[in-house]
């Protein structure tokens, strides 16, 4: 009886794929897993798979080609989980019609941009009460993997020396808010911008508005 040693024998290759693939299909279903593992653990399934294929139709070794293919799909399916998801969404329907955009950025962290009209006016620090909802959604069921940035800004009007801690009371604000709803302050880092990253020209009065915002970044820590 032959026993067959070459690492590139098709019979080989096939274990090789069946077992990585396997092992990711069967981790992705443990419910025991957090959402932010089960993530990983589909993304290497989905990853082992492709670079399977990837590497036979190259050409190349498919067990190899399964390895690097499940790394990447790793990474990738650990970058926005379900949670993030769901918060997207939660907060998507608490803003509607206010103004706040609430994106997902390509560095996978969830953006709100709350604009003048929601959040403070010229000169001050106090929250509006139209941004409460907002920032309520934020805080609520927020996963403790989760941390928050916080980031001030204002429009030109004043000084540096008048709007560089403006811009932070505003993100301390904001911050202050999240603890008095549950969020540790600790999860929470705040910087102030002044008027040094503007959106839209300072020369008009809805120019300086949108100018004149909070943003907040929501992102899951590995």
């Amino acid at each position: 009886m032959r026993v067959v040693s070459n690492p590139s024998h098709p019979a080989l290759r096939r274990t090789a794929v069946a077992a990585l693939v396997g092992a990711a299909l069967l981790a992705a279903g443990c419910s025991s897993m957090s959402e932010r593992e089960q993530g990983t653990a589909k993304g290497a399934g989905a990853g082992a798979v492709a670079g399977a294929i990837l590497g036979s139709v190259t050409g190349g070794s498919a067990g190899r080609g399964a390895v690097i293919g499940g790394a990447v799909g790793a990474v990738a399916g650990n970058l926005w989980s379900k949670h993030m998801e769901d918060k997207r969404k939660a907060l998507a329907q608490a803003s509607q019609g206010t103004g706040v955009e609430v994106v997902r950025t390509e560095d996978n962290r969830l953006k709100l941009n709350v604009p003048s009209d929601v959040s403070f006016d010229t000169g001050r620090a106090d929250i509006k009460p139209q941004m409460r909802p907002v920032l309520d959604e934020v805080g609520r069921n927020l996963d403790p993997t989760v941390r928050v940035t916080v980031v001030g800004h204002t429009d030109s009007t004043g000084s540096d020396a008048i709007n560089d801690p403006l811009s932070r009371e505003r993100a301390a604000a904001v911050r202050d808010y999240l603890a008095s709803r549950g969020v540790a302050a600790s999860r929470v880092s705040i910087t102030g911008r002044g008027s040094h990253e503007p959106v839209a020209s300072n020369d008009t009065e809805a120019g300086r508005a949108a100018n004149r915002r909070v943003e907040i970044f929501l992102a899951e820590q590995g």
